[in-house]
């Protein structure tokens, strides 16, 4: 049984000089765990910075263990997981995980995890430990591999894994569920409600259903506490009607290239060493389709997007036709990527945030990782009149980075969506939005490509346009396809 109690009273907490929190009081007291909620940029992640001791504050975050005098330990696990190169560098790039000779410039799993409590507990032997959480979140079969070869819902078993070797007395946790597959979130929610008996839990749940160890749950709205109440008495707020309508669509101009398949692919294979990703997939995405990919996490569907995007030397190994022409016979990557628009959680992390809002979306003209070139009057026109579609008007000459996740994955979409491309990657493009947000944008998705081609990726079956009318589904290695005779909606 945890004895760990939190009094917070009165906290106020600033950022680039805006008030983000402001009045800020609840206790929480041994037993209870807390889900934090609220819309984008209401303050979550801030509060739960704060309680972990990671910002400056007004007010007071009293934190106490009714059976020790020793201060009780807090643990934040960020909404990404960070890692360094062998170099002991950040710097990777974008398409590293894709070149043979270069994905393996990190640790891997094994070794990331012995240098990272080495460093923490030295002289310690960590093997059983290691080796009981990777089998425990499902991750011992990735336990050699580099981390940069690692899916996006695998890097957020890594962060758990490390949090939990750590036994904090607190664990806070942004966004825990975060790219995590239908079976791997089962696994999380029931290793949160074992270790709840020990330890206090703090979560940004996200889309995720509260884990039964939830007791209870604190809303933000407004830069204060719009709710604090036992989970069983809280009420969520319903979604309001779609913050744009289909008039404000209407100086997007028509663009409808001849093409037959925008995607065919005739017995594709990847691997890198040993290691087969999948082998002899035969995927035919013609013109107006709106294909569903799904499968676990590390099944190879961020690898299948990039032979398509031009990321992956390994679609020049292949018979690969995008467009109805084949991949190698004379067309550059620019030409490829001037047709396609694409988001993924990925090309996120590694985009260059230190650049304004305005000129990130601008860079979608170029398919460059920065705006390296004059912008024309229309194209300007365009930009502006995208942002005030969805609401970022006023964002619009901030850095990146100073805006809420939710908001930095609007900006990628639109970033996505400007060039009215023929064919439209989304690679869980809901990630990190709110519920308004999401369904704000399932709702744009299933009018603006009513007659695109469409590839959409999500491990949520709330995420998925009703638009979708096709699905191919990666497993163990191989692919396989359905089609919906009534368009109904992908089941997750």
């Amino acid at each position: 049984m945890n004895h760990i109690s939190i009094h917070i009273e009165d906290l106020k907490i600033k950022q680039h000089g805006n008030v983000v929190l402001d009045g800020i009081s609840f206790d929480l007291i041994p037993g209870q765990h807390l889900a934090i909620t609220g819309a984008s940029g209401s303050g979550k992640t801030t509060l739960a910075k704060a309680i972990a001791g990671y910002l400056f504050h007004e007010g007071t975050i009293a934190i106490k263990d009714s059976n020790s005098n020793n201060k009780p330990s807090v643990f934040f696990v960020e909404h990404r997981n960070a890692f360094k190169n062998l170099s002991n560098r950040s710097d990777f790039y974008y398409q590293q995980r894709y070149n043979s000779t270069e994905s393996e410039d990190a640790l891997t799993v094994n070794q990331e995890l012995n240098a990272y409590f080495e460093k923490i507990f030295p002289n310690r032997d960590h093997y059983d430990a290691i080796s009981f959480w990777l089998h425990r979140i499902g991750l011992e079969h990735r336990s050699n591999t580099p981390l940069i070869q690692l899916s996006n819902g695998e890097h957020k078993r890594l962060q758990l894994i490390k949090a939990l070797m750590l036994q904090p007395d607190i664990l806070v946790m942004d966004q825990p569920f975060t790219g995590l597959d239908v079976q791997s979130r089962k696994i999380v929610s029931k290793v949160f409600d074992e270790i709840s008996a020990n330890k206090m839990l703090i979560l940004i749940p996200g889309h995720e259903e509260l884990p039964s160890c939830i007791t209870h749950v604190l809303e933000l709205e407004n830069k204060s506490i719009k709710q604090f109440c036992p989970k069983n008495q809280y009420k969520k707020a319903e979604n309001q009607k779609q913050s744009f309508t289909l008039d404000q669509l209407s100086f997007i101009l028509e663009n409808s290239p001849e093409f037959s398949s925008a995607v065919y692919m005739n017995k594709v294979s990847v691997r890198y060493d040993e290691k087969i990703i999948f082998a002899n997939v035969n995927w035919n995405v013609q013109k107006g389709d709106k294909w569903q990919v799904k499968g676990a996490n590390g099944s190879g569907k961020s690898t299948l997007l990039s032979l398509i995007n031009g990321d992956n030397p390994q679609a020049y190994a292949n018979e690969i036709y995008l467009f109805d022409k084949r991949r190698g016979t004379g067309e550059s990557i620019w030409d490829i990527k001037q047709k396609i628009g694409y988001v993924s959680p990925e090309l996120h992390w590694y985009f260059d945030k230190s650049i304004s809002v305005f000129e990130t979306i601008a860079s979608g003209f170029f398919d460059t990782m920065g705006l390296y070139r004059k912008l024309s009057e229309e194209q300007e026109t365009f930009i502006a009149k995208w942002l005030a579609v969805f609401n970022l008007s006023e964002q619009a000459f901030k850095l990146l980075s100073n805006l809420p996740v939710s908001q930095q994955r609007l900006v990628m979409l639109i970033r996505a969506l400007i060039k009215n491309p023929a064919l439209l990657i989304l690679d869980e493009p809901c990630q990190g939005l709110d519920d308004q947000q999401t369904a704000d944008f399932i709702y744009f998705i299933d009018h603006f490509c009513q007659d695109k081609t469409l590839i959409y990726v999500s491990h949520y079956n709330h995420e998925v346009p009703s638009c979708i009318n096709k699905k191919l589904e990666l497993k163990d290695g191989k692919a396989t396809t359905t089609i919906f005779e009534k368009k109904e909606k992908a089941v997750a």
